[in-house]
C-alpha cells in the first residue's frame, strides 16, 4: 500500500468519525429550538395537567427539556422536595415522570403532540 493510499484511507476515517461524533451530539442535545412548543401550547398543557418529577431523575430532565424555557407553565410536582411529598403520595404515583391528565396516569417521557391530545388541545 502506497503512502498516498494510507493518507486517503486515514483522511477518509477521519472525516466519518467527525461526522459521527456531530450526529451524537445532536442526538445528545435533545430538542431544537423549532421543537419546543409555543408559550399558549404549554400553558394549555400545565392548565389540564400535573407533571408528577422527581430532582435528579433523567427521565423528568428530558421531559421537562422537551418545554425549553416554557417549562415554567408546566403544573410541576416534585416527589422528593418536602411539600410534594404527600402529593405523590396521594396520587399513587409509583414511578416519574408520571402525567396526570383527566384522572388517568401515564408514565414515561410524553411527547407534545402526545399531551396535546390527551389535554384537548386545539390549534
Amino acid at each position: 500500500m502506497g503512502k498516498s493510499n494510507l493518507i486517503t484511507i486515514i483522511a477518509v476515517v477521519m472525516v466519518l468519525l467527525i461526522a459521527g461524533g456531530i450526529i451524537c451530539f445532536k442526538n445528545f442535545q435533545g430538542s431544537t429550538i423549532a421543537d419546543i412548543p409555543s408559550e399558549k401550547i404549554a400553558k394549555w398543557i400545565g392548565e389540564h395537567s400535573t407533571l408528577y418529577v422527581q430532582t435528579g431523575c433523567i427521565h423528568c430532565e428530558e421531559q421537562e427539556d422537551l418545554f425549553g424555557e416554557n417549562v415554567q407553565y408546566l403544573n410541576i410536582v416534585d416527589c422528593i422536595k418536602e411539600d410534594g411529598r404527600q402529593q405523590c403520595i396521594d396520587a399513587g404515583i409509583e414511578g416519574t415522570p408520571t402525567w396526570i391528565i383527566n384522572g388517568q396516569k401515564y408514565a414515561g417521557v410524553q411527547s407534545i403532540e402526545k399531551l396535546k391530545e390527551l389535554t384537548g388541545y386545539q390549534d
